[in-house]
């Protein structure tokens, strides 16, 4: 199944529902409803497995609106915490993986599908560019979880696109502080959360990402250094996971480009969904269009596969 949270007008309250081939079928009748969406969110999916058959009807003879009249919203809008890999890709003929490492990305830098990138009226970042990453959806509480048992601590996937603000180079602006990765709305996540039923497998999972029609990001995700189970061992070691809380796998590097004032972009992952954005900056900066030519090179119309001989 694929959870969302929608609206059928911009002034009209946050809803839950199920994204379906007929459209956004309504489901806030069997969700319990939280204070906020995010808890509505979080008590669908710890209630998910009693609720399931429920769903499942409502899935199939609910009645549904079309999605071109629902605003959807970030299916995950205030997660508890946002864990990101640092990189976490087989990069520039690279034969051995990188530690495992993460930063925590700011909760309040959520939005989501139909929403706009705002760059910041902040001078300093030399450039904002973005990376489409798939993200783990976590059940929770999850510590201590060993890469036998991943799939206890995962509920589902989404998207999120971890828009970045970079020094000279490709440095994340203040020298490796991450603080240019939590400007608001740098977080867009979405277009809903696919249940983990829906994944065979998330390190088998195409990911593309448009700016103004122009591919960049196209990838798959076999190609992590350190793959999903090994992620949520390593979180859940430091830190308890809870239900709602996200860790976002990191990205392939090449494809890499500016965001610019005007610009529209598009990211799907196959098996998930697709979602728009636009850009927007008040200062109205500029840089040349297309991938960005200085640490990374990319053939944008292949995908990709660095892995090397042998490595797992």
């Amino acid at each position: 199944m694929r959870l969302v949270l929608f609206q059928r007008t911009e002034a009209s309250d946050v809803r839950s529902g199920l994204l379906t081939e007929r459209g956004v079928v309504a489901i806030t009748d069997l969700v319990p409803a939280g204070h906020t969406p995010q808890a509505t969110m979080v008590n669908l999916i710890d209630g998910f497995e009693r609720l399931r058959p429920a769903l499942e009807k409502r899935a199939r003879e609910g009645e549904a609106t079309p999605l071109a009249e629902v605003k959807l919203r970030a299916p995950l809008p205030r997660p508890g915490k946002i864990l990101a890999c640092i990189a976490n890709y087989w990069e520039h003929g690279a034969l051995e993986a990188r530690p495992l490492n993460m930063f925590l990305k700011n909760p309040d830098a959520v939005i989501g599908p139909g929403d706009t990138i705002m760059l910041p009226e902040f001078t300093e970042p030399w450039i904002f560019m973005h990376e489409a990453e798939l993200a783990l959806v976590i059940k929770g509480p999850a510590k201590m979880v060993t890469q036998e048992n991943w799939k206890s601590a995962v509920f589902g996937y989404t998207g999120m696109i971890d828009v970045s603000a970079r020094g000279e180079g490709r440095r994340t602006w203040k020298a490796g502080s991450w603080l240019g990765k939590s400007f608001d709305t740098f977080a867009p996540i979405g277009p809903c959360i696919a249940t983990a039923d829906e994944i065979a497998d998330p390190n088998d999972v195409h990911i593309q990402f448009w700016v103004d029609g122009q591919l960049r990001h196209n990838y798959n995700t076999d190609d992590m250094e350190h793959l999903v189970p090994e992620l949520v061992e390593w979180a859940s070691k430091i830190m308890t996971l809870n239900s709602g809380d996200i860790i976002s796998c990191g990205t392939n590097h090449e494809g890499l480009g500016p965001l610019q004032d005007g610009e529209v972009v598009d990211f799907e992952i196959h098996g998930i969904g697709r979602m728009r954005l636009s850009v927007r900056d008040p200062f109205k900066r500029k840089w040349e269009k297309g991938i960005y030519m200085g640490a990374d090179s990319t053939n944008p119309e292949a995908v990709r596969r660095n892995r090397p001989a042998g490595a797992r």
